[in-house]
């Protein structure tokens, strides 16, 4: 029986075993899901662990994912870009591999299933860690007017906008300074966002019929 995981910290909150479990029951395979507590202090250890027990591969959550991307032996087009990992698979070889799906789970679910059009868009993305890492570049080739990523300790996000910027109209601030700026759209990056919580930003950020 195949056997993957959820690793993160905290982890209670995630769906990911109930979800796959259910598509595995779906399509008719057999395997086991399972959420994993991972050690802040010693991600590589539980990795390396669970591979050995048996897993085949894994999903990252928050804190793990730029941890992820540095333990990963290769790394997809998407992933070594993102600089973060959310998908760690073992291969024959006992090599991992990392991915990151994360960008383009968000695309699909704003212009499908939400009918959301970014093209010409004003973007504010909150956080600068791993989860928004792994969205930015999908983000900005749907071609928005620009992206402003806002993060309470600003030097984060310029150095994350730094990196970004062949990619299209992208720029870091620090959360004070978004007086007086207007989004069609604001996504939550932060670890606040598991609990439900956002940032303290003013209401006017998000302009009307954003």
């Amino acid at each position: 029986m195949d056997k993957y995981a959820v690793i993160g910290n905290p982890i209670a909150h995630s769906k990911s075993p109930e979800i796959h479990t259910a598509f595995a029951s779906q399509t008719g395979e057999a395997l086991t899901y399972e959420r994993i507590l991972g050690d802040k202090q010693n991600f590589a250890a539980d990795v390396r662990r669970f591979m050995a027990e048996g897993g085949q591969g894994l999903n990252v959550t928050v804190p793990f994912k730029e941890e992820a991307w540095r333990l990963a032996d290769e790394l997809s087009d998407r992933a070594h870009t993102a600089g973060a990992v959310n998908t760690l698979i073992r291969l024959d070889n006992n090599l991992l591999r990392g991915d990151n799906t994360d960008g383009v789970g968000l695309v699909r679910d704003l212009t499908v299933n939400q009918g959301f059009r970014m093209a010409d868009k004003r973007i504010l993305m909150l956080g600068a860690g791993g989860a928004v890492r792994g969205v930015m570049r999908p983000l900005l080739e749907q071609k928005p007017k620009r992206i402003i990523i806002a993060n309470r300790t600003a030097s984060k996000a310029y150095a994350l906008a730094s990196v970004l910027t062949s990619y299209g109209q992208v720029a870091g601030c620090g959360l004070e300074e978004l007086q007086g700026m207007q989004f069609d759209l604001i996504i939550n990056g932060t670890a606040a966002g598991l609990d439900g919580e956002v940032p303290n930003i003013a209401d006017d950020v998000l302009a009307t019929g954003g």
